[in-house]
Formats: C-alpha cells, sequence, structure tokens
C-alpha cells in the first residue's frame, strides 16, 4: 500500500524492518501513533510562531533604533543641536565670559548672578528733594515738597570727591540730594556738572562724609564700549525701580540708534540716538547702569516708553556717544545752590527751542533772547536780541527752565561763560563765546 503521510525528514530515506521504504525513515502510525504525530505537530507550529513573533519584534526595534538615530543625527546636522529629538537635555556649563549658562533642549538661560555681584557695588540710590510754591484754593500760596528718586553709577574718585554719573532728569530742580550706597549708608551729594540736551548729569560726594567701612564696600564701575553692540546680545538693566531699592532686570538690545519723543516717554528726549532694550526700565530706575555679560557699563538708563499698547519697551544713552561729555562734566567745579536773594541774573528774555522744534525751523536749540535788559551784564558783554543761549559754564541749556536752574547755583557779581549762536544773513548761525558778570 502506498504511504499516504507527507511528514518527511531532510536528511534521506531509511527502511523499517519488512524493508519496505518510507520516505523520511518514519513508519505511518496508527491509533496511539497518529495521537503522538498531531501533538508533535503542534508543538512544533508553536515553537514556529513564537520565532516569528520574536523575529519580528527585534526587527521592529532594529528598524526602529536605526530611524531614531538617523533622525538625531540629520537633526543635529540641519538644526546645530547636539540634543536627540524627544529629549529634555539639561546640561551647563560657562561661557567664554565667564556667565553660568543652563541649556534645556533649545532654551538657553543665563545665571547673571556673578555679574550683579559685580557690578551691584558701583551702584547707588539717589533721593532728590524740592520745596515749591502752590497755589491754595483761597488763593493764597503755601510750600509743598516733593521727593523723585532715581539711581546713579560711580565713575570716579578725585583726591576730595566720589564722582557719580545719572540722568539730568533725575537731579534738576532738587534742593538737596541724598545718595545710598549699596550698604544702606546714606550721604548727602552737590551737582558737578549738568547738560539737558543729552540728559547727563554727574553729583559729587565728600570723600570725608563717606565712612571706611562704605569706602571698602563700594567699588568704581567699569566702563564699557557701546559702540560695537549687536542686537540680541544679553542686557542686564540695574537700578533703583520705583524707589524700593536696587533691583535687576534682563533681557536684550532689541534696536540701537532710537530716537524718543518727549511726548512719548516717561522722561523726556535725549540728544543722542538710543539704546533699545526689553529688560525692564521703570520709575526710578532712571540713571542706572545697563550693562553687558561681561559687567561693563554699555548705556545709562534713561526712559520707558508708556502706552496701552507698549511693552518691553525701555531706553538707555549708550555711553560711549557721551563719555567726553561726562568727562567734561567731571572737571567742573562742585556747585552749591545759592540762596534765592543772592543770585544773580544775566538781563534777557527769551523762549525755548527745543531740540525737537529747533530741527523744524531749522534754528539750533537753546534759549532764544527776544530781550536784553539795558545796562545788564548781557548788554554789556554783546548779547542782542536773535542770540540763542546755548550754554553756560560749559553745560547745555535747552530752555528757559533749564537755564534759571543753572543760575541758582551762581551769585551776584560772579562771571559765568556763555555759549552763544549769532545769527548770520545766509540764514546759517556763527558760534561766540561770552563772559557775562551777573547783576
Amino acid at each position: 500500500m502506498d504511504n499516504r503521510y507527507n511528514y518527511y525528514d531532510t536528511g534521506g530515506e531509511r527502511q523499517h524492518d519488512g524493508g519496505e521504504q518510507y520516505p523520511g525513515g518514519r513508519r505511518p502510525m496508527g491509533g496511539s501513533g497518529e495521537k503522538t504525530l498531531r501533538d508533535e505537530k503542534r508543538k512544533y507550529g508553536y515553537v514556529v510562531k513564537t520565532a516569528a513573533v520574536i523575529g519580528s519584534a527585534v526587527l521592529f526595534g532594529l528598524v526602529a533604533g536605526a530611524v531614531f538615530l538617523a533622525s538625531g543625527y540629520v537633526g543635529s546636522r540641519i538644526l546645530g543641536s547636539d540634543a536627540s529629538p524627544g529629549y529634555a537635555e539639561v546640561s551647563s556649563g560657562k561661557d567664554d565670559n565667564g556667565a553660568t549658562l543652563s541649556r534645556s533642549s533649545s532654551v538657553v538661560t543665563s545665571d547673571v548672578s556673578g555679574v550683579v555681584d559685580e557690578v551691584m557695588p558701583s551702584i547707588v540710590s539717589i533721593t532728590s528733594m524740592s520745596v515749591e510754591e502752590v497755589q491754595s484754593f483761597f488763593g493764597g500760596t503755601f510750600q509743598r515738597q516733593s521727593e523723585g528718586v532715581g539711581t546713579g553709577i560711580i565713575i570716579g574718585e578725585s583726591d576730595s570727591e566720589l564722582l557719580i554719573v545719572t540722568n539730568n532728569h533725575v537731579v534738576e530742580g532738587g534742593d538737596t540730594m541724598t545718595v545710598t550706597f549699596d550698604d544702606e549708608t546714606s550721604v548727602e551729594a552737590d551737582i558737578k556738572g549738568a547738560d539737558s540736551a543729552y540728559d547727563v548729569a554727574v553729583i559729587a560726594v565728600p570723600i570725608d562724609s563717606v565712612s571706611s567701612d562704605t569706602k571698602d564696600a563700594i567699588s568704581i564701575a567699569t566702563l564699557g564700549d557701546s559702540t560695537n553692540l549687536k542686537v540680541g546680545e544679553p542686557a542686564i538693566a540695574i537700578g533703583n525701580a520705583l524707589g524700593y531699592g536696587q533691583s535687576v532686570t534682563t533681557g536684550v538690545i532689541s534696536a540701537l540708534d532710537r530716537s524718543v519723543v518727549a511726548s512719548d516717554s516717561q522722561t523726556g528726549e535725549s540728544g543722542v540716538a538710543l539704546i533699545q532694550t526689553d529688560a525692564a526700565i521703570n520709575e526710578g530706575n532712571s540713571g542706572g547702569a545697563l550693562v553687558n555679560i561681561n559687567g561693563e557699563v554699555i548705556g545709562i538708563n534713561s526712559a520707558k516708553l508708556i502706552g496701552e499698547s507698549v511693552e518691553g519697551i525701555g531706553y538707555a544713552i549708550p555711553i560711549s556717544d557721551v563719555s567726553d561729555l561726562i568727562q567734561s562734566l567731571m572737571s567742573q567745579e562742585t556747585k552749591t545752590k545759592v540762596d534765592e536773594s543772592d543770585r544773580g541774573v544775566i538781563g534777557i528774555r527769551g523762549v525755548s527751542v527745543s531740540d525737537a522744534f529747533s530741527q523744524q525751523i531749522y534754528m539750533p536749540a537753546g534759549v532764544y533772547v527776544t530781550e536784553v535788559s539795558s545796562g545788564s551784564g548781557a548788554a554789556k558783554a554783546g548779547v542782542t536780541k536773535g542770540c540763542i543761549i546755548t550754554h553756560i559754564n560749559g553745560s547745555s541749556v535747552d530752555s528757559m527752565d533749564a537755564l534759571k536752574e543753572q543760575l541758582e547755583y551762581y551769585a551776584k557779581g560772579e562771571k559765568v561763560t556763555l555759549t552763544l549762536q549769532i545769527p548770520q544773513r545766509n540764514g546759517a548761525y556763527a558760534e561766540k563765546m561770552t563772559d557775562v558778570t551777573l547783576g
């Protein structure tokens, strides 16, 4: 009878005891033998299926791993990131300037505490007190005391004085000024020199009024170079925000060479193109330091743009643009206000010509002389109607208020030097300096 089983041993054919040949060398079975064969077939099928599943899993793992590694490689090549996709890899280190950096995926944050520790001892708070006459509801007048707050930067020291730069609008109109150092000690200060056009002033603190402990606690700021600033580089603002004491905000250089219109800003306009930053600058920050990641002063915080639709726009005066002016103000004699009854006058009437207005009418900014009093110091010095006063003793004046404020430091009989712009027939102006004895 022919073999009707299809179970083969690929090893070849073998004979059974009867001499007949069966493919695979196995004898056909019946009864219990058939059950054993079915069991063997089931076991064989299970092994095959298990091996197939395991093989598929291994193959999937190898393919997925290869795709994952390839994605990481392509991402690092295209995006310039060493972190693998899907991982929030955190690492830390120091940049070339010593600032501690933390990297989480593509986000980099900078720890500026080291920079702040270095710069903070050179920053001071400034409180300016003034007394003004106010008319009452019933027609009388009374005196009201007002207080202004700001910030200053220690930029130098002489044998007798500690020199501090700030904004002119921080100190103008103040009868007394108090400087508070980083160690919370306070001393009075006097004006050294001011420039209203550039919104810069230098004040002085007598060295002998500063204790030895405070001298050890403070430092002189390092001035940087603002001519090589790049949009996007880090910026750190330090100042007496809202008069609460020194605080720190961080951001970047948002833009360069910005101009601010007086009506749009918190502090008025400046005579230079400004640095724009998104580091928060608020009332009280004026006169404080805008520093780079090296702790160098690159700007003097000056203004904040305000409005319902405005956020994250502050301005600073580039330090390189006013470095020569600061040196000039530092070299002036320290001024103290003279009693009102003893103050001298030039002997003119005039109107203010602001920088913005002067550009519209092609006229120098300053005080336009509308009248010269007969026999006054101005008349004797050759000042005439139509002249424009731009400086007094080297300090710029761009309004009658600025001129009057400068005269508060000079008594009758003192001599001051005025810088004049004299109109010419061709519409141009010629500069002239003249000494005026105050009457």
